[in-house]
């Protein structure tokens, strides 16, 4: 088997764009991933067409190879546009495999270790009664978590105030879902240690499951100051594009879960890598996916096979978005993905669909200071 070509697919799913790859084998055997990094979709295109001469024509069983030689082929080392390329190419690969062999991913990385995998959704509001309102009505569905991040008002966050709401907001929401239902927060990288520090102080008697992304990470080194002044599960890393990335976050013990994702950190191939790494410092799997099917179809798949896991993101139940260009999805009930037996990835997907909602050109919201100054969304 030979690969053949290599296709982006830019899709606009009425409020975000979604890329995908497919690559085709000269078998008629197509796999398909999905790249992160969301609102720099044409750079990371720009990539793939970089890749493209290098991988017509390889067996697309070597995933390995094909990974080393993506990496560290261009002599620099690829950061987060590159690996968000490489991530899909590698995803689409490992389904190119389960489908030649008639087995589903997880069998490949060593079969299942568990039934189903519990996740999360997506839960907002400012507004106390809005924020409360949400996640009562995720509880009611079945959900056993619920999630929202450090609020803002309007395209300003100013931390003080950001804060204080998240206390109050910490509080009301524990009070209304009570103590059996998990609670995930979301930072966002939008605090400095200081405040930090407040809020994890603050809002530990509401027990969360975990404080995601507390500091902005271009510096790692501020997590060892955090970790020991803090008793909050901390998590972090939906930023990071390689092992080495998480390399000191790991060693040094200075998060309780790793938020791989698969779309950027290089896909199955490194996150199996990262996840072996993290279970020998009892650092459990809060893989980031706030993306597509493709990606939810390849976290599940990751997550059932991996013994160090905590729970995956997922901002909807599938089935809800871009149904025509992916018809089969993975299956959502009372809080949890279930396993599918179909090879490979297990979906379907649909490229004249995918052509029928064209790229559009959008950029991720910003956020300032009330003295204009930028600040971290």
């Amino acid at each position: 088997m030979k690969i053949t070509n290599v296709e982006a697919f830019p899709v606009w799913g009425g409020f975000r764009n979604f890329l995908f790859v497919v690559v085709d084998t000269d078998e008629g055997v197509y796999g398909v991933g999905e790249s992160g990094v969301t609102g720099r979709e044409l750079a990371i295109m720009g990539a793939i067409e970089h890749f493209k001469p290098l991988l017509i024509g390889q067996d697309p069983a070597r995933i390995e190879h094909i990974w080393q030689m993506l990496y560290r082929g261009g002599f620099f080392p690829a950061e987060r546009i590159l690996a968000s390329a490489i991530s899909a190419i590698d995803i689409a690969l490992w389904d190119i495999k389960g489908k030649a062999l008639g087995v589903p991913i997880y069998e490949l990385l060593g079969g299942r270790v568990r039934d189903k995998v519990v996740c999360y959704p997506h839960n907002g509001g400012y507004d106390i009664g809005a924020l409360i309102e949400s996640c009562q009505k995720s509880v009611e569905e079945g959900w056993k978590f619920v999630r929202w991040g450090l609020p803002e008002e309007n395209g300003v966050l100013e931390p003080a105030r950001a804060v204080k709401m998240a206390i109050k907001q910490f509080q009301s929401v524990r009070e209304a879902v009570g103590d059996n239902v998990e609670i995930v927060f979301d930072v966002h990288t939008r605090l400095d240690l200081r405040d930090a520090l407040w809020l994890c102080a603050e809002v530990e008697p509401f027990r969360p499951y975990f404080m995601e992304d507390p500091l902005r990470v271009e510096n790692p080194d501020s997590f060892k100051t955090l970790r020991p002044r803090t008793r909050v599960p901390l998590a972090a890393g939906e930023q990071f594009c390689s092992k080495w990335e998480f390399r000191q976050l790991i060693e040094e013990e200075w998060i309780d879960y790793a938020r791989i994702d698969l779309c950027i950190a290089g896909g199955f191939t490194e996150a199996k890598k990262i996840a072996g790494w993290c279970e020998t410092h009892y650092i459990n799997l809060a893989v980031h996916n706030p993306l597509g099917p493709v990606s939810t179809a390849a976290c599940l798949q990751l997550n059932l096979a991996c013994n160090n896991f905590g729970v995956q993101e997922q901002p909807r139940k599938p089935g809800q978005t871009l149904i025509d260009v992916v018809p089969v999805q993975p299956v959502w009930e009372d809080g949890y993905l279930l396993p599918s037996t179909r090879p490979g990835l297990g979906i379907e997907f649909d490229r004249d669909a995918a052509r029928r909602h064209p790229f559009q050109l959008a950029e991720l919201p910003h956020l300032l200071r009330e003295d204009g100054s930028v600040t971290n969304w």
